[in-house]
């Protein structure tokens, strides 16, 4: 009996040990329970940047980066422009030198044109000159003779061909009587001639011809100088 009686208060020991560990099991999960809440009300007060850190404060901070980057912006494109307005201002200079260069060309094509158009038969009139020459000597020397019909054939063609360089530009020079010039006179001697006034023509040997503003073959002439005389006073005179 007093082995039962003992075996009933082990048995009652043992229950209530039990129940006070399965108290504390409860209190101990509770009280985690408790904690962990409390930590997700402090994580979601903590800063996402800091964690476990006190909430700070970040609107004059971003204030200040975003000016920042404002005016790195600003001297960017300001610098890129002033690259673009360079680049602009070259490229419309090469334009105009470009521009100026093609219409002196075009000057220069349309001049050589006209020149080529205007001077293309000099060889063949420099070559019908000598022949004009023939003819003319064989006028002079026929005047006068009993063949006249060969002389006013001869005449004739003279004016055909005449008539043939002045349709394409060719003028004779007019040298007899006229003031000497080097540009269209050649002078082959000098003669006195108290009547004449002093370096003047005063006689052609052979004509000079034009073609159109150019001269194709110069005249050669004699010039009028100063009688002796004349020219023994001037001498003492100076």
């Amino acid at each position: 009996m007093e082995k039962s009686g003992d075996l009933n208060n082990l048995n009652n020991l043992n229950n209530l040990n039990n129940s006070d560990d399965a108290d504390n099991t409860i209190s101990a999960q509770t009280g985690m329970s408790h904690e962990t809440g409390e930590d997700k009300d402090d994580l979601k007060d903590r800063s996402p940047e800091e964690p476990g850190a006190a909430p700070v404060e970040t609107g004059d901070s971003s204030k200040d980066v975003k000016d920042s980057l404002a005016e790195t912006a600003e001297v960017f494109v300001d610098d890129e422009l002033s690259k673009l307005q360079s680049e602009l201002d070259a490229l419309n200079d090469k334009y105009l030198r470009l521009v100026a260069e093609f219409e002196n060309y075009k000057r220069r094509v349309a001049r050589d044109r006209e020149e080529l158009r205007k001077y293309a038969n000099e060889g063949l009139v420099s070559d019908l000159l000598t022949i004009i020459d023939h003819l003319e000597m064989a006028v002079q020397h026929s005047q006068g003779e009993a063949n006249e019909n060969v002389a006013q054939g001869v005449e004739m063609t003279l004016k055909e061909f005449e008539k043939f360089l002045d349709k394409n530009g060719v003028k004779p020079i007019i040298a007899k009587g006229e003031q000497f010039d080097p540009t269209v006179h050649h002078a082959m001697s000098q003669i006195a001639r108290p009547d004449a006034e002093e370096n003047s023509v005063v006689e052609e040997f052979r004509k000079g011809y034009m073609l159109n503003e150019r001269v194709i073959r110069p005249a050669l002439v004699a010039v009028a100088k100063p009688p002796p005389e004349k020219a023994e006073k001037e001498q003492e005179t100076e």
